[in-house]
């Protein structure tokens, strides 16, 4: 049993980090009121902005390239977002519409510069990717330590802790007051001196900056390259995991490690005996089944933020 859990806990945390940190950015967004269906897109951008920044300068920064690259791609990733935040926000679009041509439209970037740059459908592999490590004095505990500490990716507890930071943020200070006001009724909010607008963008802007953090990690831990197919569902599956876990972020942090485990079931199959003899193709496909039926059970008994979805033009009724 302990060695099952060895190969599965480090497994499914690996999987779950890019969720974690790319359903934040979905909490974030959608406390605000603004629906974003574009975080695949934004993950899609982060990965492409990881890899290649990776690819990039290796040679000079050595073993910090990874760090930077995915600070790089939280900023490009945020700046990206604003698209969603003036269409949705300054010209009261559709918010679906918008997310929906943000995911088209970073996967087009992506690939069209891809093909122009590296003269193929795909990066080359990175050098300088995330490498599994040991807690120091953690990792030494019994039982406990090979389980949790050995072997793990830091960006995995880094998502871990960012969840934390996250409901800290959103419930134990003013900013997360306001922006859960402009969510639940952006008129009362407006009417005490809060900035609808600016709140909105703020939000958008982070969940752009945390959407292009996981699609990073993703590709630096999991994915090594950037291609069309580098973030498939991903994004969508990180927003499952925000209305499973009813736009809470410790929720939201739970609904992903549930999935990051399904997505692990792929790799971790052959190592527990009652799934040896499942297909391979069933495990594959686990995670999204795992997906829609988590949906389907929970969708009706979440509340989503008032507002979300509705945008606020300023003296209206």
């Amino acid at each position: 049993m302990i060695e099952i859990l060895q190969s599965v806990i480090p497994t499914a945390l690996f999987y779950s980090a890019p969720l974690i940190l790319t359903a934040l950015g979905g909490v974030f967004s959608e406390r605000s009121g603004v629906v974003n269906i574009g975080l695949e897109g934004l993950m899609v951008m982060g990965a492409f902005v990881g890899i290649v920044f990776n690819l990039t300068f290796s040679d000079v920064l050595g073993a910090w390239t990874p760090w930077v690259s995915i600070l790089v791609a939280m900023v490009v990733s945020a700046i990206f977002s604003i698209i969603h935040a003036v269409a949705s926000v300054s010209f009261h679009a559709s918010q679906v519409v918008s997310g929906v041509a943000i995911n088209m439209l970073a996967l087009g970037i992506g690939v069209y510069l891809t093909k122009q740059w590296y003269g193929k459908g795909q990066t080359d592999m990175v050098a300088q990717p995330f490498y599994t490590t040991d807690i120091p004095l953690l990792s030494k505990i019994p039982v406990i330590g090979s389980i949790f500490f050995q072997g793990i990716y830091i960006t995995s507890y880094l998502a871990i802790i960012l969840a934390f930071i996250a409901w800290f943020v959103l419930y134990k200070t003013p900013f997360g007051l306001r922006l859960r006001a402009v969510g639940e009724h952006p008129m009362a909010a407006d009417t005490n001196g809060i900035n609808v607008s600016r709140m909105r963008y703020i939000a958008v802007i982070l969940s752009g900056a945390l959407g292009g953090l996981g699609g990073s990690v993703f590709a630096l831990t999991i994915a090594s390259n950037f291609s069309h197919s580098t973030i498939v569902g991903q994004g969508f599956m990180a927003l499952a995991a925000v209305i499973f876990g009813k736009w809470h972020p410790l929720g939201a942090m739970g609904a992903a490690l549930f999935f990051g485990f399904a997505q692990s079931l792929s790799v971790i199959g052959s190592n527990i005996p009652l799934l040896q003899d499942v297909p391979q193709i069933f495990l594959l496909i686990a995670p999204y089944v795992l997906t829609i039926l988590a949906l389907a059970g929970f969708i009706g008994r979440a509340d989503a933020p008032r507002a979300n979805g509705e945008p606020y033009i300023k003296g209206s009724r």
